[in-house]
């Protein structure tokens, strides 16, 4: 790898691509060079992962030129990308939860004597893929039994074991913590101090400055510009990105604080939430922070009815109500935007008249279960003019859409029945920056129309910039509130990590 230190070691020009009825691709260009951090930047639906495809193998270009390490390569596959080094990282991790470590990483290339797995000889090689990156994992563990951040070194390490030159990461670090953030960084400095050329794909700018040396941006498909990182602003980024200047990156709405919508009292439910109680105002919207583990998602989870409950209490607007599945908070009025919208928010494969109408079918059907074409078609349109939907009609896969747009489609289909009290789970996650800006104006919006809103997110730039009131938790317990106006990054950091400073205190105390 040495004799093509700095050297480019990847070019695409004039790539084009289509797919029936888009031109996913057109005249793209890119340029890698060894010993890099290489980001490709761009909003949901620019291209970016239709590009690293077509470099790893996935899909076949229509016209252009693709050379690796100087040698044009016609017919690219991914068996071919893996023998010329490419190797890419997925933001949905591709592990067999019931293999080992060794085993993952050699998973079609197994290591034999004779007709025999050589499990020795797998677990050997694994283990020294895994020192030379200082990870500290036994080959021989059972990856189902890893946190997300060690899967996603397994990966790493996986690439490595075929001899990767040219990696491909697409948002390695979405569900990872700030402290496995940057032992990721550090595996990522190691990987282009030895000479590999990254590609890094994030939608998370403020990380860019901690590991990036180059920058590409695309838009609607096509190259816009690339330089170096140090040569740019993030508001020269951002308007190269979205094709205007975003003024401001968290918009606030300033609302007289209300009545009480929502109140949880004394809520238990396994682990993760012990005796969590806290009220929701109109004119506020509620945001809950936290690290990874703090128990966030399994407080909506409960609320919602999806996690039963061991004990506690819900009142909507003053009054009692029993939620013991999710279609009773459905009917009293509490939503929830899940975390992973794709899994358990939408049904991807279907249209999206078909996710607005499914959840709703018990106010759009009469008696005997006839539906009411006339009263669909209007939730749908109530939907796509309220929220600003962009799709090309209501028939097309909710799949298709972008991941603001899906966003937008999870809360329509629930607003198309009056909900009083919207929950939403880390709703930014996974998209560009224009479509967030989307997504707090949403919030906003619910938010000026009386609606009780309250979100959680891990990202505390966007908690500070959108909540008018936080509740900060650690280890399934609510540690502390703040008002916006007193909030900062470092007293929700404090209260974050309380119950794990009382444990480092008393076992220094012991």
């Amino acid at each position: 790898m040495e004799q093509y230190k700095g050297q480019t070691i990847v070019e695409l020009e004039h790539i084009n691509k289509s797919f029936p009825g888009v031109k996913a691709l057109d005249d793209v260009h890119f340029h890698l060079r060894s010993g890099e951090v290489m980001a490709l930047l761009g909003e949901n639906g620019a291209g970016k992962s239709t590009l690293m495809k077509v470099l790893s193998g996935v899909y076949q270009k229509d016209s252009g030129t693709i050379r690796i390490f100087g040698e044009t390569v016609e017919n690219m596959n991914p068996k071919r990308a893996q023998e010329m080094g490419v190797a890419i990282i997925h933001q949905e991790l591709n592990m067999c939860q019931h293999l080992t470590v060794a085993e993952n990483m050699f998973l079609g290339r197994e290591k034999k004597k004779g007709l025999v797995l050589s499990q020795r000889e797998m677990n050997v090689e694994a283990g020294k893929i895994l020192k030379s990156l200082a990870i500290d994992l036994d080959p021989t563990t059972m990856v189902g039994s890893l946190k997300v951040s060690m899967q996603q070194m397994v990966e790493i390490a996986k690439a490595l074991s075929t001899n990767a030159r040219i990696l491909i990461m697409d948002e390695p670090t979405s569900a990872l913590t700030e402290k496995e953030i940057e032992e990721m960084f550090r595996i990522i400095r190691q990987l282009r101090d030895e000479g590999k050329g990254i590609v890094y794909i994030s939608h998370r700018l403020e990380e860019l400055q901690h590991i990036v040396d180059r920058v590409t941006i695309m838009r609607d498909g096509r190259y816009i510009t690339e330089g170096n990182f140090a040569d740019m602003d993030m508001s020269t980024i951002i308007a190269n990105m979205v094709g205007r200047e975003i003024k401001e990156k968290f918009p606030r709405v300033h609302c007289e604080k209300g009545k009480k919508i929502f109140e949880v009292k004394h809520l238990n439910a396994g682990r993760m939430v012990r005796d969590v109680s806290f009220s929701s105002y109109e004119g506020e919207i509620l945001g809950f922070a936290g690290l990874m583990g703090a128990g966030r998602t399994e407080t909506t989870r409960a609320i919602f009815g999806v996690d039963p409950k061991e004990s506690g209490q819900f009142f909507l607007d003053g009054k009692e109500i029993k939620i013991n599945k999710p279609m009773d908070a459905i009917r009293q009025g509490v939503v929830l935007a899940p975390e992973d919208r794709k899994r358990d928010g939408l049904c991807t494969k279907l249209s999206i008249r078909s996710n607005i109408e499914l959840p709703n079918l018990d106010i759009s059907s009469n008696r005997v279960g006839v539906v009411n074409r006339r009263k669909v078609t209007q939730m749908v349109a109530k939907a796509k003019e309220n929220f600003s939907i962009k799709m090309p009609n209501d028939e097309v896969d909710a799949g298709s859409l972008s991941g603001g747009n899906q966003q937008k489609l999870v809360v329509g289909k629930w607003l198309a029945r009056d909900s009083r009290v919207v929950i939403f789970d880390e709703p930014t996650r996974g998209i560009d920056v224009a479509a967030k800006v989307e997504i707090y104006n949403l919030m906003n919006q619910l938010k000026q129309q009386g609606i009780s809103v309250i979100f959680v997110s891990s990202e505390m730039p966007e908690v500070l910039g959108i909540a008018d009131h936080i509740i900060v938790m650690c280890d399934g317990r609510i540690t502390g509130e703040l008002d916006i106006g007193e909030a900062t990054q470092e007293k929700i950091l404090e209260l974050a990590t309380r119950f794990e400073n009382k444990i480092a205190t008393g076992a220094a105390g012991a």
